[in-house]
């Protein structure tokens, strides 16, 4: 994922698990998240959930990129406020594309 978005010129920052992922986007306001709901020490959805309820962050557009391919799976992250759920595995470019039109909607 990093490579093919930075090949499309955008800047990624990556973290190891929930809590850092939470710290990271705090300190550095990312325009947007890319968030896998397979992370140690809090899951995906608790990080959605943490952001959202966080005004700082509340408006940062989050796009769940998970393994993960239920029905209740992909509703729940779109409850707790993700705009997108993409399920791996995908096409490169349809990574970049969704990113992209979310970008180009939070810019206006």
């Amino acid at each position: 994922m990093q490579y093919h978005l930075v090949r499309a010129g955008h800047e990624v920052t990556t973290a190891a698990n929930g809590w850092e992922a939470i710290s990271s986007v705090r300190s550095n306001r990312p325009d947007i998240i890319l968030l896998d709901l397979m992370l140690p020490d809090l899951d995906g959805f608790g990080v959605c959930e943490i952001l959202r309820r966080d005004p700082e962050t509340a408006t940062i557009p989050i796009i769940i990129v998970s393994a993960w391919t239920s029905d209740d799976s992909r509703n729940l992250g779109l409850e707790l406020g993700a705009l997108d759920y993409l399920t791996k595995p995908f096409l490169p470019q349809d990574l970049v594309a969704r990113v992209n039109r979310l970008l180009q909607t939070r810019a206006g």
